[in-house]
């Protein structure tokens, strides 16, 4: 039987804060341990920066505002929820979300259960593998983002990663 990792502070959030520029975005500290269940992230969202609005399906998000203001972007129909230092954020699977990064930007904690490894899905209505005439699916490993993860647009002048800024691997 493989032995548990064993538990301890991984990181100091004043130091993570501290030592990225104000004025850039990007991936601070993630959860790396491989025996891992959790995966965590702590980012900081350049000022005026956001991560457009988009629908997690399989995941429940926790945030935390570690620091900065913002604002959290729901469904069209409700009014943007401000955020700031301190705020507990709960993003449900399925729920529509995006944030914007106020003037002086936004850092904040995300935790969720370890995402499974990447899928390919089909469409509603598409087929399923008894409907498919065999083969593998496409590998979109080059537009994923070696930093934080975040899938690219299919657009093929994307280099750089909209989320945190981090070149994109070569296609």
């Amino acid at each position: 039987m493989a032995a548990s990792p064993a538990p301890g502070v991984l990181a100091r959030m004043p130091d993570l804060v501290r030592a990225m520029p104000a004025e850039r975005g990007g991936v601070l500290w993630k959860l790396t341990p491989e025996a891992r269940q959790l995966d965590a992230n702590v980012v900081r969202l350049a000022p005026g920066a956001q991560v457009a609005s988009h629908v997690e399906p399989d995941l429940d998000v926790l945030l935390y505002v570690v620091n900065g203001r913002g604002t959290l972007v729901t469904e069209e129909d409700e009014e943007p929820q401000p955020l700031e230092g301190g705020c507990v954020v709960w993003l449900p699977h399925g729920a529509r979300r995006g944030l914007e990064a106020g003037p002086h930007g936004l850092d904040y904690l995300t935790v969720h259960r370890r995402r499974p490894g990447m899928t390919i899905r089909h469409a509603p209505g598409a087929g399923g593998a008894s409907e498919r005439a065999g083969g593998e699916p496409a590998c979109l490993l080059d537009r994923v983002c070696p930093e934080c993860g975040r899938l690219a647009p299919e657009a093929p002048d994307v280099r750089f990663c909209g989320r945190c800024g981090t070149r994109l691997p070569e296609r």
